[in-house]
């Protein structure tokens, strides 16, 4: 009898949690193909829609804070689209001695970046907003990557591929940039371009269970 009851009661749990209705997708506030890929991995229901926020290239102010700013205002930027749905707005930069090193222009540009983080160890600072009609969430995260010595063959093989348009610090570790680099300290996919792992802790703060974390 007891096994049998015991059966039951595992069976009702099962049956509640295959009932359970299914987790609101997030509105993502990118159409960033290496966001869209890190939320897939991870197993996030989304939708994706282009913010109405143009950031503009600022020096001189903190990387943190700017990071911060730029999320928030993406998200808040789509909100009226979302309904009752959770919207994730992210921003990251590359940050050396206090300087935010953005998209490159051009190849020169992109060669200028490489050659000043060359051999040296540099800031990947991500914001991260999650905001919903009753409140905001507001987080950052910050990953160290240390960049090998670059030789100048380095560099003119690494700008012929290309990878560097549209990246910040005009690189991308997941590609051919990957061997730029000597180490990394801190979440690796917060260098792809979403800090996974902050925001899993988020979901798993503000929405326990809803999308299979906390």
């Amino acid at each position: 009898m007891g096994r049998t009851l015991a059966a039951g009661g595992n069976l009702a749990r099962t049956q509640a949690f295959v009932s359970a209705p299914p987790a609101p997708p997030l509105l993502l506030a990118s159409t960033s193909p290496r966001r869209i890929a890190i939320l897939e991995q991870l197993g996030i229901p989304f939708d994706v829609v282009a913010p109405r926020y143009e950031e503009q290239p600022v020096q001189g102010v903190d990387a943190v804070e700017l990071a911060r700013k730029h999320a928030r205002e993406k998200a808040r930027s789509v909100a009226d689209e979302a309904g009752d749905r959770p919207v994730l707005g992210v921003d990251t930069d590359v940050v050396l001695d206090g300087r935010i090193y953005g998209k490159p222009q051009n190849a020169t540009d992109a060669e200028v970046m490489l050659e000043e983080l060359s051999g040296r160890t540099h800031l990947v600072v991500s914001g991260l907003a999650l905001i919903t009609p009753g409140w905001e969430v507001v987080e950052h995260e910050s990953t160290r990557v240390a960049f090998r010595k670059l030789t100048p063959r380095d560099l003119a093989t690494y700008i012929s591929t290309g990878e560097w348009e549209g990246r910040a610090g005009a690189y991308a570790i997941q590609g051919r940039g990957a061997a730029l680099v000597r180490r990394i300290e801190g979440d690796y996919l917060n260098v792809v371009g979403l800090p996974a792992a902050l925001l899993v802790r988020v979901l798993a703060d503000r929405f326990a269970g809803v999308y299979g974390f906390g």
